[in-house]
């Protein structure tokens, strides 16, 4: 059973949200630190992610690169707005599936709850047409797959 809900909200709003069993100083270091990015954001099996660039400070970049053998890769480019560390991180990103899609603006918190995180990203897109393929794409499935390999590393 998925511990990721998915809710949409006015014209271009996507809310996802995720319990995690592990503190948010984890949690958000899972988000900022290249060496554990590829352990875990590589959605459904098969996936994995050669590059990773992440500069996690306001102005830094961020590139993933996503690869299956047999299969076309695609990556992702962005840029971090704000961060407050453990607590918030605001970037913007936009994917290559070839063509690069329009820009996603995403804001997550990492809040404590009990002993672990509540996880809430808020993703701002440009229309109605652009959420409802994003929404289509299944990322559902491959978010759900990378966060519950982010929660077995947490507990490993």
């Amino acid at each position: 059973m998925s511990k990721l809900t998915i809710k949409t909200e006015g014209d271009r709003f996507v809310i996802v949200t995720r319990r995690f069993a592990a503190p948010p100083e984890y949690v958000y270091r899972a988000h900022t630190e290249p060496a554990l990015i590829q352990q875990w954001m590589t959605g459904p099996d098969g996936w994995s992610m050669p590059v990773c660039i992440c500069d996690a400070r306001p102005g830094g970049k961020i590139r993933y690169e996503w690869a299956m053998p047999g299969r076309a890769g695609f990556y992702l480019t962005g840029e971090f707005l704000e961060l407050e560390p453990y607590k918030r991180i605001v970037h913007v990103e936009r994917m290559f599936m070839p063509n690069p899609t329009p820009d996603n603006h995403c804001e997550t918190r990492f809040e404590k709850d009990g002993d672990g995180t509540l996880m809430t990203m808020r993703m701002t897109l440009p229309d109605a047409e652009t959420r409802k393929m994003a929404i289509e794409s299944g990322m559902e499935h491959g978010m759900e797959a990378s966060y519950v390999r982010l929660e077995r590393l947490a507990a490993a």
